[in-house]
């Protein structure tokens, strides 16, 4: 890793960059290698990235757990720490995952989607607030709130939400990182997420279902869809294998120029000397202050933007045409 490369701040490596008084303060000589394990012979190293992934899914369980044991029994959530928590985890399920969703269908229930959506609706007469499985009294009897359909992928789309989050939150507290900033962790959710959507889809259609259901229904004479629809299908199955793909990318391109960015800023003061030191210093700085400012929205941003994608894949494979 070279310390030309302007892009060495935001890649993973083996190594932790330091400041220099924390080095003195342990009696460093240069930065800290992070161990190599040797596995049945072959080498696990173990990178920078990683280690902020775990700090990343650490963070993520503490809030989910948090959540749930503060709402336990159906107990209001308390405090500005939890609130704030509460209201991401209840906005990405009420303006997420319920409207991009919708009410799941099988793909061979034509003709029977409106006797199916009203009778959903009713179900949906009493809202959640805190989960499904409260009770309400209604009329001198207990109801059984039943929730929305679409909260049974709830838990995924949370669960992508806030580590994405996190990873890119790591970002905005120096000589840590974003580990969406390395294509191979965006690369790794977005195929943890085309599963899930393969998942959900068989589930809701079967297997055959499913694969089929990549091609919309058309009247076409014999001969003409014998030829037409396998190519219909190939290029439908190249577009849900690109989408994930640009979800990767995505993800990845916007939370490392954002850091990208920020390095480039600081960078201009080792470049200047003299009078106009003084100058490029100051403003370097306090451009590094602003795009910073703008890096937190941009973390919050990708996440929603990530969780927005998934629900909406997740809606395309519930949803067949």
């Amino acid at each position: 890793m070279s310390a030309d490369d302007p892009f060495h701040h935001v890649r993973d490596a083996n190594v932790w960059e330091l400041p220099v008084f924390v080095l003195r303060l342990f009696g460093l000589d240069s930065y800290p290698r992070l161990p190599v394990y040797t596995i049945m012979g072959h080498e696990f190293i173990v990178t920078k990235y990683m280690v902020l992934q775990v700090v990343a899914l650490v963070l993520s369980v503490l809030v989910f757990y948090g959540l749930a044991w503060r709402v336990r029994g159906g107990k209001p959530v308390s405090g500005v720490w939890w609130n704030f928590w509460e209201t991401l985890a209840v906005f990405i399920r009420d303006q997420v995952v319920r409207p991009s969703i919708g009410i799941p269908h099988h793909h061979d229930d034509r003709g029977h989607g409106d006797a199916h959506a009203t009778d959903a609706h009713h179900a949906l007469a009493v809202d959640v607030h805190h989960g499904a499985g409260a009770h309400v009294a209604t009329g001198g009897h207990v109801a059984v709130e039943v929730g929305h359909p679409a909260d049974k992928y709830l838990p995924f789309v949370w669960s992508i939400f806030f580590y994405v989050l996190f990873c890119n939150l790591l970002g905005a507290i120096p000589f840590l990182g974003s580990p969406t900033a390395n294509i191979n962790v965006t690369a790794v959710l977005a195929v943890v997420t085309f599963l899930h959507v393969v998942y959900f889809g068989t589930l809701q259609s079967g297997v055959t279902g499913f694969w089929k259901s990549l091609v919309p229904h058309m009247d076409l004479p014999g001969p003409i869809a014998v030829l037409l629809l396998p190519m219909i299908w190939i290029i439908e199955a190249g577009g849900l294998l690109i989408k994930h793909g640009v979800l990767a990318i995505r993800l990845f391109a916007n939370i490392m120029a954002g850091h990208t960015v920020l390095g480039v800023f600081l960078g201009f003061i080792a470049l200047v000397d003299g009078a106009l030191w003084g100058i490029v210093m100051p403003a370097s700085i306090l451009g590094q202050v602003g795009i910073g400012m703008l890096e937190l929205f941009v973390a919050f941003l990708q996440a929603y933007v990530f969780a927005l994608l998934t629900s909406l894949f997740i809606s395309a494979a519930v949803n067949p045409h």
